[in-house]
């Protein structure tokens, strides 16, 4: 009874999963979730034993306890992309490296300092220009830049962050597939590059935790961040589009029903453990 509990646990989380999946299906960015289960401990009824001396060996006797969460693992894999003919949509090409880094700041007049520790990372390039002409998410995070171009990996990269601003009044704002943000000045015909787009990559990415709204925190699992911009060792940016959900809705089906039928084996254990021991309290009568 208690091994099927343990079932009935894992199978919650499991739909659990799904069904944070199925939510997700139009997010923009978003990374879909596998959950994969493994045996308990198991209680020993007998021991192995090797050949002996008139006899053969035999192998041990164990009853499982049941089932554990073995992990949710992150689906990384890119998403479709999708037009919407908008320059400030940006995303990163199919199967490109790279998660596009945003933070927090501080901004006095012209002068912006990035706040430390705040860096995060997302998938998610719907971006927009704030009040000041800073380019930002759809939450107010400011999206980070680099002040010179560097598509190698690995070293010390390049430049240094900064915000994106573009000026108000300039006209025909665009975003390379470098990821260069360039724009034309008020009363000029000389295109101006405020800065380029920073990527940042992991040695394992699926070690990244998910944060609310699209947002992803790096950790010990997931490595450093090395910094670059679009390009190269890095994925290259296209404006105009967007990267959708990458969840697939005939597989979360299948596993909607792969994780209703094991709940309700584990339930019907249950039952039946319950009529056993049922007509065992009767058996007095």
């Amino acid at each position: 009874m208690f091994a099927a509990i343990s079932g009935l646990k894992q199978h919650q989380i499991m739909m659990d999963v799904t069904a944070n999946d199925i939510a997700n299906v139009n997010t923009i960015g978003y990374k879909s979730s596998r959950t994969t289960f493994k045996d308990s401990l198991a209680e020993l009824q007998r021991g192995g034993a090797g050949q002996g001396q008139g006899s053969g060996g035999q192998n041990p006797s164990q009853v499982g306890l049941g089932a554990q969460l073995g992990s949710i693992d992150s689906n990384m894999q890119s998403g479709a992309l999708q037009s919407t003919g908008n320059a400030l949509d940006v995303a990163i090409q199919d199967d490109g490296e790279g998660w596009f880094r945003i933070g927090s700041a501080t901004v006095s007049g012209t002068t912006a300092t990035l706040s430390p520790g705040t860096t995060q990372y997302t998938r998610a390039g719907n971006f927009s220009r704030d009040d000041q002409g800073y380019l930002v998410t759809e939450d107010g995070y400011y999206v980070i830049g680099r002040t010179v171009q560097n598509t190698t990996a690995g070293g010390v990269p390049a430049g240094a962050d900064q915000l994106l601003q573009i000026p108000n009044g300039a006209t025909s704002v665009a975003i390379g597939p470098d990821g260069a943000v360039s724009y034309l000045p008020a009363g000029s015909s000389t295109r101006t590059v405020a800065g380029y787009i920073s990527l940042a990559i992991f040695p394992n990415e699926n070690g990244l935790q998910r944060a609310s709204g699209n947002r992803w925190t790096a950790n010990t699992a997931s490595g450093a961040e090395e910094i670059g911009t679009p390009g190269g060792d890095f994925g290259s940016t296209q404006s105009g589009t967007l990267e959708m959900s990458n969840v697939d809705l005939a597989t979360e089906f299948t596993n909607m029903i792969s994780a209703q039928r094991g709940f309700e084996a584990n339930s019907r254990v249950i039952s039946t453990a319950d009529d056993m021991l049922n007509t065992l309290v009767q058996m007095k009568h």
